[in-house]
């Protein structure tokens, strides 16, 4: 029988518990907040999309893809699949996204949470853990105005990002303390300040193609709804490429991201603009443009590019033709910065991959420590990436934690 400490209820945590419940262990949940699974209510827009059709390494960012590679498998992956299973999740998948039938977050936190009460697991909520140490095999945990002791603690305190739910990075000074590295953790998966304000197109929710390019050279694109707005760009597109472009941002790298307004269109811009024009020849180039773009986006690019809205197109030169269908198909922003760790779902960085076991996430430094969830080096995309990861670690984490006697 061991006694078991894990430090945070979030998902990992608590899937962690449920899975280190065996042998008679007594497994403690130490929650900062007035309630378990906090952020997980917001994921998905308060309906969870806690798993994906498509889990694939390209949807993750680290430091060592080359050790997320024995995490992100099929095997684990199928691990996850089974668990909520087991506990009754039914699944509505749309588009490869998987959200419970319910539509409803609530329903994984109650399920969770009932297999936490079925399974006798102590939860103690209101518990600020301030310090740990070590003597001898055990480790002495502070919180509140006491101590307690254990023989196995597992830190999943979460990253910095929204730290209203209470991630506010404290597990990473938690782990310095036994030597760990930490990966600067950066605001992913958030809007973008872009150097040039347009406050014209302010508001603007369209379809496009996004490109990145890091001091120039291509690095990845996404497709998707992009939002304008008056101090850049948002959306899940958007977010997706923050967590591709935040580090090299923090080293100083010029980071542009080119807007195609017209995806739809897969012949020559030239050739299809002629003859649309050649269609609508009595129109102004403000409504031409306006009979596929928002009158928003028309108004920022006319005036990007000096064009008198009352100009028809077979009135301008070569020269202003061809910036005006670059602007079109290769609208330039440059990104200044992230709107920060309040309205990132995530961080790029945290605990180096190479200093914990990935078959079970114990720390490679100090035996009996574990370290699962989003304070790890492991950066999913949107679309229930993160939560994965979560899934994983809990799982593997707590069944080497209920399976090992020693």
């Amino acid at each position: 029988m061991k006694r078991i400490v894990i430090i945070g209820g979030g998902p990992s945590g608590v899937v962690c518990a449920l899975h280190a419940k065996k042998n008679n262990n007594e497994v403690i949940i130490l929650e900062r907040n007035n309630t378990l699974l906090k952020k997980l209510l917001m994921t998905g827009n308060g309906k969870c999309n806690y798993f994906n059709d498509e889990i694939i390494l390209d949807n993750y960012e680290s430091s060592n893809k080359d050790i997320l590679e024995n995490i992100i498998t099929n095997n684990n992956i199928d691990k996850v699949r089974e668990f909520f299973n087991e506990i009754g999740i039914v699944p509505k998948v749309k588009n490869g996204y998987w959200y419970p039938y319910s539509n409803q977050a609530t329903t994984i936190k109650e399920q969770l949470e009932l297999e936490l009460k079925n399974k006798d697991i102590k939860v103690y909520l209101n518990s600020l853990v301030k310090d740990i140490k070590k003597n001898n095999n055990k480790y002495i945990i502070s919180y509140n105005d006491t101590e307690i002791e254990c023989d196995v603690v597992v830190i999943s305190t979460g990253s910095k990002a929204y730290p209203k739910t209470g991630s506010d990075g404290f597990g990473y000074e938690l782990l310095k303390k036994f030597n760990h590295t930490i990966i600067k953790p950066l605001p992913a998966l958030v809007q973008l300040e872009t150097k040039e304000k347009y406050k014209d197109w302010s508001g603007v929710r369209t379809d496009v193609e996004l490109e990145l390019f890091e001091d120039d050279k291509y690095i990845s694109s996404e497709k998707g709804e992009l939002q304008l707005t008056d101090y850049g760009i948002s959306g899940i597109c958007v977010f997706n490429l923050s967590n591709k472009l935040v580090r090299g941002l923090d080293e100083g790298k010029k980071e542009v991201i080119k807007i195609n307004f017209i995806p739809f269109i897969n012949i020559p811009v030239t050739v299809w603009l002629n003859d649309y024009n050649n269609k609508h020849s009595n129109k102004t180039i403000k409504e031409l443009l306006e009979g596929f773009l928002n009158n928003k986006i028309v108004k920022v690019i006319l005036k990007y590019n000096n064009i008198n809205d009352n100009t028809k197109y077979n009135e301008l030169s070569n020269e202003d033709k061809i910036k005006l269908i670059n602007s079109l198909r290769f609208f330039k922003v440059e990104i200044a910065s992230t709107k920060g760790y309040d309205n990132s779902q995530i961080c790029n960085g945290g605990v180096s991959l190479l200093e914990i076991n990935p078959n079970t996430f114990e720390s490679l430094k100090e035996k009996n420590l574990y370290i699962i969830g989003e304070l790890l080096d492991i950066n999913g995309n949107c679309g229930g990436y993160n939560l994965i990861n979560c899934w994983i670690s809990g799982i593997l984490s707590g069944t080497d934690i209920g399976d090992n006697n020693d």
